[in-house]
């Protein structure tokens, strides 16, 4: 006997039992389905929850990004707008401003503001420290990829993000307390100068030349090497004929951002520079660069001056030659993935 089935409908309609034994089947069947297509489309809490974390996620990060752009765009729009004050509002020639060598903003009657003598600097110092760092920094990026592969980065990486860490009053100090008294023995001067803030900004920017270029020469592919060893070609010179030119794009990339840190660096720079508001006539002669009277000068001024919106505009100047610098980054960058 049937339990899906009344006694009564199996004793009378044999064939009632049967069909209602294979409706409730087709019930059951499409419960099953149905259920399985709810699961599958995701009506569960689980996924209820899961999809509700992934949105937060969505939502954080989109927020992250625009924060970060308005953030950059914002600073970019005011700085524009501080910068420009010194040319619309109090009516200093921009010609005669980039222009002119001489810097009296005290002067009774008849100052005068020429950001030649900075502009100079901040160039000096940062073609010089990236003389200093990029022989340097590609030579040891050499080492620890390809002469000495197993202890060489063991030995070096520490080292480089030792010098990551120190902050740039301490390479000031050291500066300071070495390198001008050594510059001073040597050539009888005061010892502040380019060539000491040369050197102390070339040693601060030396760790970013070496880690990008060290990734920048790992990134060569093997194939180019085992090609040159089956030449018959030795490791140098598959070092100066193959690796340098595989990589030369990255190389100048990493001296580049080098340089892009170089030309910003302000306190280490200020320490050893001398100060200087005119145009050097040699290496060991004082000096001074855009970030350097910046920092001396902004907080002897009230907010509206004159003297306040042309320091802005040498700020200015600084934003615009960091925007040169992402554009050459990204040239050099468009450069490699061609190559």
């Amino acid at each position: 006997m049937s339990p899906l089935c009344p006694v009564y409908t199996i004793k009378s309609r044999k064939g009632v039992c049967k069909m209602a034994f294979k409706g409730q089947q087709d019930s059951l069947s499409l419960a099953s389905k149905t259920g399985g297509r709810l699961i599958r489309e995701g009506f569960s809490f689980k996924n209820i929850l899961q999809k509700n974390g992934e949105l937060r996620g969505k939502i954080i990060i989109l927020t992250s990004a625009f924060f970060i752009i308005a953030a950059t765009m914002a600073i970019t729009l005011f700085l524009t707008l501080q910068g420009l004050r010194a040319f619309t509002v109090d009516g200093i020639n921009i010609i005669d401003f980039i222009t002119g060598t001489e810097w009296q903003p005290n002067r009774d009657g008849n100052p005068s503001y020429g950001a030649l003598p900075f502009i100079f600097g901040s160039f000096a110092v940062t073609v010089l420290a990236a003389l200093v760092a990029a022989p340097i920094g590609i030579a040891s990026a050499l080492f620890m990829t390809e002469i000495a592969r197993k202890w060489g980065q063991k030995a070096l990486q520490p080292v480089i993000e030792i010098l990551v860490g120190i902050p740039s009053v301490v390479y000031g100090l050291i500066g300071l307390s070495v390198i001008v008294p050594f510059i001073r023995s040597q050539t009888g001067g005061l010892g502040f100068g380019l060539l000491a803030g040369a050197i102390v900004v070339g040693i601060m920017i030396l760790p970013t030349v070496t880690s990008i270029a060290a990734d920048a020469i790992k990134s060569v592919p093997d194939d180019l090497r085992h090609a040159s060893y089956a030449l018959g070609a030795t490791k140098w010179q598959t070092i100066y004929k193959v690796i340098i030119p595989a990589a030369l794009p990255s190389l100048l990339t990493a001296v580049v951002l080098g340089m892009a840190r170089a030309f910003g660096e302000a306190l280490a720079v200020q320490m050893v520079i001398g100060n200087a508001r005119g145009i050097p006539d040699s290496l060991v002669d004082p000096a001074a660069t855009l970030t350097t009277i910046i920092t001396l000068s902004m907080g002897h001024t009230t907010s509206g001056s004159v003297l306040n919106d042309v320091l802005w505009s040498l700020g200015l100047i600084l934003l615009v030659m960091s925007y040169v610098f992402i554009l050459i980054i990204r040239y050099l960058s468009k450069r490699r993935k061609l190559s």
